[in-house]
């Protein structure tokens, strides 16, 4: 073999021994997470919703991520304007449903009370998970 040649295979022989094994997000030492998914119609009453959401969260000294902005689910619906003569004449509807993510890490118990007990506005649905 030539010099150059033992020269490369050496050197990335070196370059994976030196390769230091990236730690995986589950291997966070027994870390959790609650990841609160807000969904609404309107966006305006989405976003008041989210900042008083983190502000709570942030009242207790937690660790917040986000919010988020999740695609937009859209459902359209087509429905003809009259039953029997204008049979090509059709109207289209959307509802237009707006997502927002948030993480707070580590939480206490009084941060998971004071989310329990916040007051939010109707229209605004939230689902809770503890990762």
């Amino acid at each position: 073999m030539r010099n150059g040649a033992y020269s490369c295979v050496r050197s990335m022989a070196d370059a994976a021994a030196v390769k230091k094994p990236r730690a995986s997000k589950k291997a966070t030492d027994g870390a959790h997470r609650l990841r609160i998914r807000v969904r609404a119609y309107e966006h305006g009453v989405l976003d008041k919703s989210v900042k008083q959401i983190i502000d709570t969260a942030a009242r207790h000294s937690a660790t917040v991520v986000g919010p988020v902005p999740l695609p937009i689910d859209i459902k359209k619906y087509t429905v003809n304007r009259s039953a029997f003569i204008d049979k090509d004449s059709r109207e289209q509807f959307e509802m237009r449903i707006h997502k927002r993510m948030i993480d707070i890490l580590n939480p206490s118990a009084k941060v998971i009370e004071a989310l329990t007990n916040i007051d939010l506005p109707s229209g605004v649905s939230i689902d809770v998970k503890m990762m």
